[in-house]
């Protein structure tokens, strides 16, 4: 005969099976991140440096968690369109968006954005650091930077640099130019550098700063010709360009990045757990090799070197649009 402690304890044990059978599942926490697919807004049309080196963090992303990374293109607005929809999408980590330079120049152009861009938006990591290099087609008079000077002075007004649009950062480039070397040479806006390109590679426009990687096959088919680059240092992928900051404008940088973004109010767990994968793609060998081959400099900053980095290339580029006399507009 069972002793009333028995009974009890018999009840007690039943009481516990019940409770586990009745509670809620466990919830994955963000040590877990993460349990299902990504998507990564990418702010650009498919094609283009932002899109392609998006899509190789996403696959090095995918084979190292296990979770799918999926690129989704968002193009428009100078990326504004494509920013939004991550500043607006649910803090969980399963909706980043992959960013570029223009995301630091936007405040500085319009007046009013869907977003802000320091609060909205949470910085994971700079993905990669953009070369950019200031071509011209082969006929033109000029071989240097030193050249190039002496040609515009020459011809004041005459000479004309294309960009991807007005407050676009090759346009600020120009705008630097024209600042620095004090010359007269005419902005032609476009509605992306693609076509910027096709004009300058037919004669229409007499000069360009653009990405190494979009450039490099018509330099090495004798279309174009390289003045200089476009960093403060020689890039460690494009060593054999002279840099315009050693060609005779000291301080010139005109470098593009591109970095990976969550919504605002992430979990900082998930915001360091996206950053430290991220940066694992980057220095992956093969990705690095890869990405040196195409002129790109593989970064892997962490969150908060990022956000201090976006910081400060606002304070330039809000400098660089204000000497160009660029008026915020409405978006």
């Amino acid at each position: 005969m069972q002793t009333s402690a028995a009974r009890l304890g018999i009840l007690g044990m039943a009481l516990i099976g019940l409770t586990a059978m009745w509670a809620p599942p466990a919830v994955a926490s963000d040590t877990d991140y993460p349990t299902k697919p990504v998507k990564i807004v990418v702010a650009s049309a498919a094609g283009g440096i932002l899109d392609t080196v998006a899509r190789q963090v996403a696959l090095g992303l995918s084979v190292n968690t296990g979770q799918q990374f999926i690129v989704e293109n968002k193009p428009g607005a100078g990326g504004i369109i494509g920013t939004e929809i991550v500043a607006k999408a649910a803090p969980d980590g399963y909706t980043a968006g992959h960013i570029a330079t223009s995301h630091a120049i936007n405040p500085s152009v319009y007046a009013k954005l869907p977003y802000d861009t320091m609060t909205d938006l949470a910085p994971v990591t700079q993905t990669v650091n953009l070369t950019n290099l200031l071509v011209v087609k082969p006929d033109l008079p000029a071989n240097n930077l030193r050249e190039l000077i002496a040609l515009a002075k020459a011809q004041p007004g005459k000479l004309t640099f294309g960009s991807a649009g007005v407050g676009q950062s090759n346009h600020l480039s120009g705008e630097m130019l024209k600042q620095m070397a004090d010359i007269d040479i005419v902005h032609v806006p476009y509605k992306g550098s693609a076509p910027a390109l096709t004009d300058l590679l037919t004669g229409t426009i007499s000069m360009l700063f653009v990405d190494a990687l979009s450039v490099t096959p018509h330099i090495k088919a004798g279309r174009l010709k390289v003045i200089a680059a476009t960093g403060l240092q020689r890039s460690k992928a494009l060593p054999d360009y002279p840099t315009l900051n050693e060609s005779g404008l000291p301080g010139f940088n005109g470098n593009s990045w591109l970095g990976l973004v969550l919504p605002g109010n992430t979990s900082p767990a998930i915001v360091q757990a996206l950053s430290k994968e991220a940066a694992r793609v980057l220095n992956t060998p093969e990705v690095r090799d890869r990405l040196l081959s195409q002129g790109v400099e593989p970064v892997g900053s962490t969150p908060q070197e990022f956000r201090a980095f976006i910081m400060k290339e606002m304070e330039r580029y809000a400098q660089a649009a204000k000497a160009a006399g660029i008026t915020p507009q409405q978006q």
